[in-house]
């Protein structure tokens, strides 16, 4: 099973909606992590090394990754979501499942 690592900016609304979402399918493992200090869950060197891909919600968490981390051979999506949802919106929920629909 492909490991699969949703990143968002707290680790709060997006990341982990994605991360349960996936995880119900059960055909894939899935976490989740934050980049900014406040994150729920931060992001870490040994959660991207673990990923097989790993999905962002914004251009700016992979440019943030690239600048911490050793990310060159991973393969990074850029899902597009704003920071505007709640956990498990059921928007957010219709966007992922179409975004993700390779994946699931």
């Amino acid at each position: 099973m492909p490991n699969l690592l949703f990143i968002c900016s707290k680790n709060q609304w997006r990341s982990p909606t994605a991360e349960l979402l996936v995880k119900n399918h059960q055909y894939h493992n899935a976490r989740s992590a934050g980049t900014t200090d406040k994150a729920r869950i931060k992001l870490n060197q040994k959660m991207i090394d673990w990923a097989d891909v790993i999905f962002v919600m914004e251009g700016k968490h992979r440019d943030i990754m690239r600048q911490r981390f050793r990310i060159a051979e991973k393969q990074i999506a850029v899902l597009h979501i704003e920071d505007r949802y709640q956990f498990n919106d059921p928007e957010l929920v219709r966007i992922l499942q179409v975004s993700l629909s390779d994946w699931l």
